[in-house]
C-alpha cells in the first residue's frame, strides 16, 4: 500500500491521499439500512383522514436498531436499502402495522380500578403500560378498549433517513454449567 503523505492534524493521524482512506470515509457515508444497523431519523405519521398522528421534525431525532422489531413491520420493510439523508413516503397498510382492529378486545373492570373522573373517550395506560380506550362508564364498572389506538388505520409515514451507524455486538452472554 502507498501513501502520498501522511500528517499530524491535532490528535489525529491523517493519511491524505490514500486509496485505503478514501474507500473508509466512502464506506460510512454508503451505508444502507440493514438488519442489526442504528438507524437515525425523523418522521411524521399521518391517518387516512390526513391528519398528523405524530412527528419528530424540529425535536429530537428517533433511533432504532433496524430489524429489532422496535417499529411497525410494514415501516421497517421499507426502509432497507435506503441511505442517509434519503427520504421517502412510505403507506402502511394496517395488518403492517398495528393490525386489524379486533372488536373482541375488550374489558370490563371495576370502576375503582381506573382513575376517578374517567370518562367515556379518555386514554389510559394499563398496568402493562398499554394505552387503553374507555368505552363505556357505568355506576360499577368501566369498558375498556384494549385495542392499540391505531389498530386498524393505514399509516403514511414521511421519514428522512439522518444516519446509519453500525452498532457493536452485543456481549456474549454467560455460559453457566
Amino acid at each position: 500500500m502507498r501513501y502520498s503523505r501522511i500528517r499530524l492534524v491535532g490528535a489525529a493521524l491523517v493519511l491524505m491521499g490514500s486509496p485505503l482512506w478514501a474507500g473508509m470515509a466512502r464506506a460510512e457515508s454508503d451505508l444502507q439500512v440493514a438488519d442489526g444497523f442504528k438507524v437515525t431519523l425523523e418522521y411524521t405519521l399521518t391517518l387516512p383522514d390526513k391528519t398528523v398522528a405524530d412527528s419528530n421534525v424540529g425535536q429530537a431525532p428517533f433511533s432504532y436498531t433496524q430489524g429489532g422489531h422496535q417499529i411497525v413491520p410494514g415501516l421497517e420493510k421499507a426502509l432497507t436499502g435506503m441511505k442517509a439523508g434519503q427520504s421517502k413516503r412510505v403507506e402502511v397498510p394496517a395488518e403492517q402495522a398495528y393490525g386489524a382492529y379486533d372488536k373482541n378486545a375488550r374489558a370490563t373492570v371495576e370502576k375503582g380500578k381506573v382513575p376517578v373522573g374517567a370518562k367515556t373517550g379518555d386514554l389510559l395506560q394499563s398496568a402493562d403500560g398499554r394505552t387503553v380506550k374507555v368505552l363505556e362508564v357505568s355506576e360499577k364498572s368501566v369498558v375498556l378498549d384494549l385495542n392499540h389506538p391505531l389498530a386498524g388505520k393505514d399509516l403514511t409515514f414521511d421519514v428522512k433517513i439522518l444516519k446509519v451507524e453500525k452498532q457493536a455486538p452485543p456481549p456474549p452472554a454467560d455460559k453457566k454449567k
